[in-house]
């Protein structure tokens, strides 16, 4: 791929020159906007990535393409991030946990998630599932039942998850530490595989996102207990909300974000903000949110910020107390 350097100043003339009538707009555009995905073509990630592309072509520069860096669990594209220059041509969409759980389960990261990179705002945001399958008696139907399941049967209280240092990991200690059932954590390598293991009977439970369970939950293989939102998924009506439980430390969700580098000028970071934030409102992208179970959310750069302190924060205590050895 050919690399485009473009100034800081020449990139300031082009976004000035998006109030120009329209005939002079593709003049004033930059030629092409990289968007930086941590992860490979065909994920949820990359999906969000490429639809977004096709609405930021011909708005914050004449084209923009998906660049995918996958490799150390997203880590790459957000180093690739910060070498990029500040002059707002390089955007990254990442997991909420590569930059608010990562400090915590690495020894040594490539960035600074405060030093590095500029929040520009949230584009999706989904919830947790706290699943069982044929390893769970069928009397097991609600959180309370299966809390008296795990102690009664400790050497059969697992729960499967799509990788050690991941999200749903920590979502499950979490719970553990909020409900006092103690539970083995297995790590399958990724997701889906997570899902198998559960439907199969190999594990009792899996915490996984809401989507991902929703096929075998539909499939009558697996019963969804509680989901981690603000408010009952739509997914799973009859699952109470961990909050509704009793447990507002679990009302979490993950949220898509994106940032630039942190040399970006601050009028650069608000007009990318403004472009995401039309593109949100459009139907073809709440269409395709849906279709992957994404919900579709958006933020200013400041709440966004302080959404990444909170999260940074709130991650830190329960990745340390949970004797987790931090990955090199």
């Amino acid at each position: 791929m050919t690399t485009v350097h473009v100034t800081r100043r020449r990139w300031l003339t082009w976004f000035a020159g998006l109030s120009v009538p329209g005939g002079l707009l593709a003049q004033s555009l930059p030629p092409l906007l990289r968007m930086l995905c941590g992860y490979p073509p065909g994920g949820v990630l990359d999906i969000v990535s490429r639809k977004l592309a096709e609405h930021l072509g011909g708005k914050l520069a004449v084209q923009a393409i998906v660049d995918n860096r996958p490799g150390a669990a997203g880590r790459l594209a957000v180093e690739e991030l910060k070498r990029s220059a500040g002059d707002g041509l390089t955007l990254l969409l990442t997991p909420a946990s590569v930059m608010t759980m990562y400090p915590h389960v690495y020894r040594r990261l490539g960035y600074d998630v405060f030093a590095d990179v500029k929040p520009v705002s949230t584009v999706a945001s989904f919830a947790f599932a706290l699943s069982v399958g044929p390893a769970v008696p069928p009397s097991v139907r609600g959180m309370g039942d299966f809390a008296r399941w795990c102690r009664a049967e400790p050497e059969r209280a697992t729960c499967a998850n799509p990788g050690a240092g991941s999200m749903p990991h920590f979502m499950a200690v979490l719970l553990a530490r909020e409900t006092g059932i103690e539970m083995r954590h297995i790590p399958y390598r990724g997701g889906p595989a997570a899902m198998l293991a559960i439907a199969a009977g190999d594990v009792a439970a899996a915490m996984t996102t809401e989507s991902l369970a929703r096929t075998q939950h539909e499939a009558g293989r697996i019963r969804v207990l509680a989901t981690s939102g603000r408010t009952r998924s739509p997914l799973f009506p009859g699952a109470a909300t961990f909050g509704e439980l009793g447990w507002p430390a679990l009302t979490q969700q993950e949220w898509y974000g994106a940032f630039v580098s942190a040399a970006t000028a601050d009028a650069i970071v608000r007009r990318t903000a403004d472009a995401l934030h039309a593109a949100l409102e459009s139907e073809d992208v709440r269409q395709a949110w849906d279709r992957v179970g994404l919900a579709i959310e958006s933020s200013t750069p400041e709440q966004l910020g302080a959404s990444l302190r909170r999260e940074f924060e709130f991650w830190g205590p329960v990745i340390k107390s949970s004797g987790f050895t931090p990955e090199s």
